[in-house]
């Protein structure tokens, strides 16, 4: 029993493999579960991630030691990619047998049905289950035996989350490791400026890099790490929380052994002051960023942005110095053989790598000797981002003989079939509907429609004509503290005879009684991050009208979806769309003046709600390919509105995102 005197079963700790021996060293360190990705559809394609064969023999050898696999296949599924994604469910099914798919796209449960899987379905962060109501909405929707909750929810809101969610589905929380400025499955940023999208797994980190506002040149979102560290303790107390997540596909086999060893040690014996402190230290050595309890203590919250923190990944350990022909740098740590050091930002160009060869000790020397690369400025820092001492190469040495003796299944051919979408067919050809959206109650166009953030100073107190006809739009992110107002505005304007609404993520279904939706048009708005007709079959039988196309598509990502749903398609045609979505904003930033990045491209940040809004200064525009968008079936056009800061310039682009780009 857990020292605090509860009688549920001790959470389980998750750890992270992005790589073979990151998988062993979870082993190692005694994780209760390992999560990792295959070499598809992963969020996090830039880690090595695993081939079907190798991942296999590792379950295994997981499963003869009581150690659980979760597979991730999280990423936004495109319409032809579903036939290849159904292949390798099925393959993984036969071959990996993992206990858990970890997922985002509504296709996935489909698909895994028809692919014979029978483990569990933990809905992903990415799917951002935000706020209490949408959490049953989530789980009938999909089948789903555990959510993954926000790392941006304190302990209060956790707890809420666990009084809500249905019984029987577990709660997962992320305890440490890197976070994410935006919210997850909110962030267009790296898509934005150039088709490596962070819903696909590729992200470019743009968060992480240097800005300038003024005279100020800054890593203004650049976040330290989550590290909850002896706070866990509260978590115990929360029988719905079965699993503490941490977070490091990323991240080397140091990294995953060291703070799975910590926490594990936290949970069994937290309240022993040694141990503690020995955790802590363990902690301090595992490689990562400095680190934040972000908002996990809603009276005590910090601010996970701090521009005089040190953000990049990996332990600094010293700053450049000597000249370019012989540079060197001191240690404030010990250095081992086979440490591998970083010169410099992951995210700047000229950054190198280097090898230990030899023993360094504490403030000694270690000279980098010049290649044929640049040397980076004297002053540069240095940062120890993996290593290997000896213990931990002996234990994953010894657990890869193990994995040896289980010889890998052959792959076989795959024989399940796509569910079949009966595509939606419209008698005639449908009417096209050109909506204005705007955060206040103004007219576009002639021959338009009004359509409005749901907002309290948009929403009238009072019946009055215009309310029926508009398209209503929620929020893409609801938080827990906001969500009585939002369905308190939901039933006033359903009371006012408002008939369309404009869902920002599929479990916004729950704000909206099935009793009063008779004569309701409920669309999946652009955030629900729809590409594949799987996804809105998935919608239609929830009970949606319509669904609006992910803007991140290509030209043919566009016309392949069109062409197979099963519902009416809408699309973003032009106008302001978000960055990214966060709920914090570091003081250090005016969010009235644009900042601008390395590359000059500016971009200005406004609140709604409790979410801070990041807008480039440049246009949405696919206006002109309206003709081609409505003869592939889109019959909803929107063009999207907002109040531009006074400090702000606005620049002429072609705004076309990635129409003529191969979305990655």
């Amino acid at each position: 029993m857990p020292e605090s005197g509860i009688a549920h079963t001790p959470p389980k700790i998750l750890a992270p493999a992005g790589s073979k021996d990151a998988f062993l060293a979870a082993l190692a360190a005694g994780a209760d579960a390992v999560y990792c990705g295959l070499k598809s559809f992963s969020a996090r394609m830039e880690a090595d991630n695993f081939a079907m064969e190798e991942l296999g023999a590792l379950t295994r050898l997981a499963h003869q030691k009581n150690v659980e696999v979760y597979v991730t296949m999280n990423t936004m599924l495109k319409e032809h990619e579903l036939e290849r994604a159904l292949s390798q469910l099925e393959k993984m099914a036969r071959i990996v047998n993992p206990d858990a798919i970890i997922f985002a796209d509504p296709a996935i449960p489909a698909l895994a049905e028809a692919a014979g899987f029978k483990g569990e379905l933990h809905l992903s962060t990415l799917a951002n289950v935000s706020f209490t109501q949408g959490f049953s909405e989530a789980i009938e929707a999909t089948g789903a035996n555990r959510i993954v909750l926000p790392r941006e929810l304190n302990v209060e809101e956790i707890k809420t989350a666990a009084e809500a969610v249905p019984k029987g589905v577990d709660l997962e929380v992320f305890i440490h490791g890197a976070l994410c400025y935006g919210v997850s499955g909110r962030c267009y940023w790296s898509s934005y400026m150039g088709g490596k999208s962070g819903l696909r797994g590729r992200c470019v980190q743009p968060c992480r890099r240097v800005y300038k506002q003024g005279h100020k040149n800054e890593r203004f979102f650049s976040c330290q790490d989550l590290s909850l560290d002896t706070l866990v303790k509260v978590l115990l107390d929360i029988p719905q929380v079965t699993t503490w997540k941490i977070e490091g596909r990323k991240k080397g086999p140091h990294y995953v052994y060291y703070t799975t060893l910590a926490y594990k040690m936290l949970r069994d014996n937290g309240k022993d002051p040694k141990t503690k402190k020995n955790a802590q230290a363990l902690l301090e050595l595992a490689l990562g960023r400095s680190g934040t309890h972000y908002n996990f203590l809603p009276h005590r919250p910090y601010n996970p942005v701090d521009v005089k923190a040190q953000t990049g990944s990996g332990l600094m350990l010293g700053r450049l110095q000597g000249s370019f022909k012989a540079p060197w740098f001191s240690p404030r740590e010990p250095l081992l053989p086979g440490d591998l050091l970083r010169i410099g930002y992951e995210d700047e160009r000229g950054h190198l790598i280097r090898r230990v060869k030899a023993s360094v000790p504490k403030k000694g020397k270690f000279h980098i000797a010049p290649q044929k690369e640049r040397i980076p400025p004297k002053g540069t820092p240095v940062f120890l981002i993996d290593r290997r001492e000896k213990g931990l190469k002996d234990a994953i040495a010894e657990l890869a003989k193990e994995a040896e003796a289980f010889s890998p299944k052959p792959v076989t051919a795959t024989t399940a079939r796509l569910p079949k979408v009966m595509r939606h067919r419209p008698k005639k050809a449908p009417r096209a509907t050109t909506l204005y959206l705007f955060r206040e109650d103004r007219h576009g166009p002639k021959n338009t429609e009004k359509a409005t953030w749901v907002s309290e100073k948009a929403v009238p107190k009072t019946r009055k004509g215009g309310v029926g006809n508009r398209w209503w739009w929620l929020s893409p992110v609801i938080w827990p503290d906001e969500e009585k107002e939002y369905a308190a505005l939901v039933r006033r304007l359903i009371n006012f005879g408002a008939k369309h609404f404009v869902l920002g993520a599929p479990w916004q279904m729950a704000l909206f009684p099935e009793a009063k939706r008779k004569g309701l048009h409920l669309w999946a708005g652009p955030f629900c991050n729809i590409a594949n007709a799987l996804a809105a079959e998935s919608l239609k039988q929830r009970g949606f009208t319509g669904v609006m196309a992910s803007p991140e598509l290509s030209r043919e990502d566009f016309r392949d979806l069109a062409k197979a749903s099963p519902l009416p398609s809408g699309v973003v045609v032009a106008g302001y769309y978000p960055l990214t979505l966060a709920r914090t904003l570091t003081p250090d930033l005016n969010p009235h003046d644009a900042f601008a990045s390395p590359k000059g491209e500016e971009s200005w940040v406004a609140k709604h709600g409790e979410n801070h809004w990041l807008y480039p200064n440049w246009r949405v525009d696919i206006t002109d390919k309206s003709a081609e968008l409505k003869k592939w079936g889109y019959s909803v056009f929107v063009h999207m509105h907002e109040p531009i800061p006074k400090g702000v310039k606005l620049k002429k682009r072609p705004g076309e995102w990635n129409w003529n780009i191969r979305l990655l």
